[in-house]
């Protein structure tokens, strides 16, 4: 550690300003404004001498925080940028949109305001391809044996990215029309621009993995053909099967899925002029689910310019300050604000849905709420305490219950547990000889640093299975899981 006294002479948090909401909504750029040189050193300052780095525990990826903390804090880009690329495939993407489970691991979070860990990570990487430090790493040398890994995804650009680099020849499917799954079509351009994923992509096809967009494993080629063509297969096709309700008016006009609304609006921000386009412009837009999803519902709403917004959580608002039953160094549920939230619009917590109201048309007009209560150990309405909330777009960001497995469990038998999630074993593998799965499609909806996670353990034992051996890492089992109370 460079600075022994940083925590004392910075106790406070620095963060970027995000740019003025009247500015930021009438855009699709990311909410963040420049970043201050200066307080990223003095937040890298901060990185205390705490014996046992927590925040590696806190990281699936182990990533080496308190080292490249103290490279910044030096000056040394380049050195912050190598051992960042040790642990992690994609920092541009994990630094803008992972929530940071490492801060809240932070030893001084004990007692003060963890390191703006995350900040200073995606400072280290936008520095890095400014600067042109960043490189295709080349193979020595061709092993001769193909994976196919299909998804696009954070786990599968990580798995294809690591075989690469080790000489496999890996080709990457992805049903939709351009690479990224998620990263492309799920998240926002204010949260994301995807000028970040496709210079990420440039370097990958420079190294010599392939892409195959466009592209249905099931439909456009069986299972049976892909396990023939390739020696080994990875499945991370994610967890994209949505939560629905059962409710009176769920079948009415103008009731969606989150994704069924943020898909066709990423592809109008890539040029394209999707036909199922969702607007939400003059109209009074309704979210049932409070998480990361519904602000990204929130926020492409605000940019359409909705009439209103209101978003409906069924739990307790959380608390601002870390609970005493979520005791450091555990990841804290803390009531948060995002960009979307400054943006506008009202949120209610203890909502219950109970019914949604048509006009004679056959389209929402309305959201009948209750007040939730806690009895017999579940959440229920409260009698006498319904209302309606204007709604002509209601948008269901309600978390997602596993994979699309039909075509896989039929084409050749694969395995799903209960919660939807493909079965495996704890080295990732199936039942079937030469198949894996990492990701959601294995774990269930979870952070992307714990895709990319997966994404590189899974290639280490791919190569294992290909050759025997492996060098790569695997910095966690199929099993593992954070700590959690």
């Amino acid at each position: 550690m460079g600075d022994p006294r940083g925590f004392m002479r910075f106790p406070e948090r620095e963060l970027p300003e995000r740019r003025p909401v009247e500015v930021r909504i009438g855009d699709w750029k990311e909410v963040y404004g420049p970043r201050d040189p200066g307080a990223l050193t003095r937040q890298a300052s901060r990185c205390m001498d705490c014996g046992v780095p927590f925040c590696h525990q806190g990281c699936p990826l182990g990533n080496l925080i308190p080292e490249w903390n103290d490279l910044v804090r030096r000056g040394d880009g380049r050195g912050a940028i190598e051992r960042l690329h040790e642990t992690n495939n994609f920092p541009e993407f994990t630094g803008r949109l992972c929530p940071a489970p490492c801060e809240s691991s932070c030893v001084l979070g004990i007692n003060q305001p963890p390191v703006t860990i995350k900040q200073v990570e995606v400072s280290i990487i936008d520095k890095a391809w400014e600067e042109g430090w960043v490189h295709p790493v080349t193979p020595e040398r061709l092993t001769g044996k193909t994976v196919a890994v299909v998804g696009s995804g954070p786990a599968g650009l990580a798995a294809a990215q690591q075989l690469t680099r080790v000489g496999h020849t890996v080709a990457v499917f992805e049903r939709d029309d351009r690479i990224g799954g998620l990263l492309r079509y799920g998240i926002p351009d204010f949260k994301m621009e995807k000028k970040h994923l496709d210079q990420r992509l440039a370097q990958m096809q420079a190294e010599g993995t392939r892409f195959r967009a466009g592209v249905e494993v099931g439909v456009d080629i069986s299972w049976d053909d892909l396990r023939e063509r390739y020696d080994a297969v990875i499945i991370a096709t994610g967890a994209s099967v949505p939560r629905d309700i059962d409710m009176p008016g769920r079948n009415l006009l103008g009731v969606h899925h989150a994704m069924e609304y943020l898909t066709p609006s990423n592809k109008v921000q890539a040029g394209d002029s999707p036909t199922d386009l969702i607007q939400a412009e003059g109209k009074h837009v309704v979210i049932l689910g409070g998480g990361d999803t519904g602000a990204d519902c929130l926020g492409t709403a605000h940019r359409q310019n909705a009439l209103s917004t209101t978003m409906l959580a069924i739990g307790k608002q959380p608390p601002t300050e870390r609970p005493s039953e979520q005791p450091w160094p555990l990841d804290p549920i803390l009531f948060e604000v995002q960009s979307a939230h400054e943006e506008g619009g009202s949120r209610e917590y203890l909502a219950s849905t109970v019914e949604f109201v048509g006009n004679d048309a056959g389209e929402v007009r309305a959201v009948v709420v209750c007040e939730t209560e806690y009895r017999d150990g579940g959440r229920f309405p409260k009698p006498g305490t319904e209302r309606e909330i204007p709604a002509d777009l209601v948008l269901l960001a309600l978390g997602y219950r596993g994979a699309e497995h039909q075509t896989a469990e039929q084409q050749i038998g694969l395995g799903v547990d209960d919660r939807g999630n493909i079965e495996r074993d704890a080295s990732y593998a199936t039942h079937i000889p030469g198949m894996f799965v990492a990701g959601d499609a294995g774990r269930g909806a979870s952070l992307i640093v714990w895709a990319i996670a997966e994404g590189r353990a899974v290639a280490a034992e791919v190569d294992r299975f290909l050759e025997g051996s492996t060098l790569l890492p695997a910095p966690v089992r199929a099993h593992d899981r954070p700590l959690h109370v």
